[in-house]
């Protein structure tokens, strides 16, 4: 008898194939990802969204894309630092109705890593929609893949627990929402191109995070903070932007910050972001307010990377240089890209995390 485990990585096979054709050798036809693709039949993202917590955490699949994002910036008991990452994306191969069983048409993707100074640890998983292998369930929200789980542990998603394990690594956060949610652009509204292309987005950046990590035979006590980001959307990049920038800071006097530079082939390239103060008020940004600068490049997975960064918002007095935990943070899945933990310092001084696409 063929075991659903073999049937599902017929799928992998399948995912790999299609997701490849998209990749960032194509930037300037559809974009990082197939990003940019045509989305015909779906639902389009509108100006003047209604976004409320915890009913965003649900699926969308009238969108062709979305995904649940959690980074973490976590401390052990000895001083030694880490940072957490756990993803789950959906895609849609098709638009509505939805199909039963086998027929459906959602393709789901789990990443996973852990960082410190000395390792990078990453981890990959697909599977196929309608089989249970992976999905979202409601009113109390739980996101898995496999074993892999983020889940409220309550209705309204004030606690959540986030866990994951593959070989040589695992580890189990509880997270607690500390500050309101934010909603990133306009309501939720979040453009990312001049040409309108644009998302709905909603962060969860007030969590405080504690539980235990470990590698190897070596268990470490952990706390910190961790940063959930929302998002989906049909076509929520442009034909040639060809990757991005994003940068989710936690500064030491209790504001947060979002950025992200979008790139363009003709390097005309596309900003936004929002400042957020330690009492939970958002200010969006606009393109002409953010400075961001790539100052030192890494060799690594034989593509030079900006690790290093000069970030400056002079509407905020803020005038920042982000440094890598660990340089080598890339993340050599089906899509490659480099995701890792980050420090910064000057007119302000924090931890948080960075994200490169289509390098």
């Amino acid at each position: 008898m063929i075991s659903n485990r073999f049937i599902a990585s017929l799928f992998l096979l399948l995912l790999i194939k299609m997701i490849s054709a998209c990749s960032q050798e194509q930037p300037t036809s559809q974009g990082f990802a197939g990003l940019g693709a045509e989305a015909e039949g779906f639902a389009q993202v509108m100006p003047n969204p209604t976004i409320t917590y915890p009913d965003a955490l649900n699926m969308h699949p009238d969108y062709r894309i979305e995904w649940w994002y959690v980074t973490a910036n976590l401390e052990s008991d000895s001083g030694k630092r880490f940072g957490v990452q756990w993803t789950l994306f959906r895609q849609a191969n098709s638009p509505a109705p939805q199909r039963e069983g086998w027929a459906n048409q959602q393709l789901w993707l789990g990443h996973v890593g852990i960082t410190h100074a000395d390792q990078h640890l990453f981890a990959e998983r697909y599977a196929r929609g309608g089989i249970g292998q992976a999905g979202i369930m409601m009113p109390q929200f739980h996101a898995w893949i496999d074993d892999w789980s983020l889940k409220a542990l309550d209705e309204e998603a004030q606690f959540l627990a986030v866990s994951a394990a593959d070989e040589g690594f695992h580890y189990q956060l509880s997270l607690s929402k500390t500050g309101p949610y934010i909603l990133q652009g306009d309501q939720g509204f979040s453009v990312k191109s001049d040409q309108g292309q644009a998302s709905y987005y909603m962060s969860l950046p007030f969590l405080d995070a504690e539980g235990s990590i470990t590698l190897g035979d070596e268990t470490f006590s952990v706390t910190g903070q961790a940063w959930i980001d929302r998002e989906w959307s049909s076509q929520p990049l442009a034909e040639d932007q060809q990757g991005w920038d994003w940068f989710s800071l936690h500064l030491d006097n209790g504001d947060k910050l979002m950025l992200f530079r979008l790139r363009h082939a003709h390097e005309n390239h596309y900003f936004s972001g929002t400042y957020i103060s330690a009492n939970g008020n958002a200010y969006p940004l606009r393109p002409e307010q953010i400075q961001m600068r790539p100052l030192t490049e890494h060799k690594v997975a034989g593509r030079q990377v900006p690790v290093e960064w000069h970030l400056t918002l002079d509407d905020h007095q803020l005038d920042v240089t982000t440094r890598p935990l660990n340089p080598n943070s890339w993340m050599a899945t089906g899509i490659a890209y480099w995701e890792g933990p980050i420090t910064f310092s000057g007119t302000h001084s924090g931890r948080g995390y960075l994200e490169m696409t289509g390098y």
